[in-house]
């Protein structure tokens, strides 16, 4: 599978998560509330298991680079991985970045 595609199911993974997150905060609200019987808790707890196949997941979501789809060493602030983020830095392709030297 290309980088490409990872990327992809990323950007899908993201929409699918902010579509389902005001029914995902229903389900934990009532999975968490200890006042109600614990049959009704446990359904919340399936309904959120299940919650669009588990890709409303937050923890579906991962973050990769935006240039090479690497999943691993990415900068969360600039969404690329620590050697595209050297490489533009370097070029000055990132505004307000510069190298440092002690």
């Amino acid at each position: 599978m290309g980088a490409k595609a990872q990327i992809l199911r990323d950007i899908r993974k993201r929409l699918s998560a902010e579509q389902m997150e005001v029914q995902r905060r229903a389900y934990l609200f009532v999975a968490r509330n200890t006042t109600l019987p614990a049959t009704v808790r446990h359904k919340a707890q399936l309904g959120l298991n299940t919650l669009n196949g588990g890709e409303g997941r937050l923890g579906a979501v991962k973050s990769r680079c935006w240039e090479t789809g690497r999943g691993r060493g990415v900068i969360s602030k600039f969404g690329l991985a620590r050697f595209q983020f050297r490489l533009k830095a370097l070029n000055g392709e990132l505004p307000g970045v510069h190298k440092s030297s002690w």
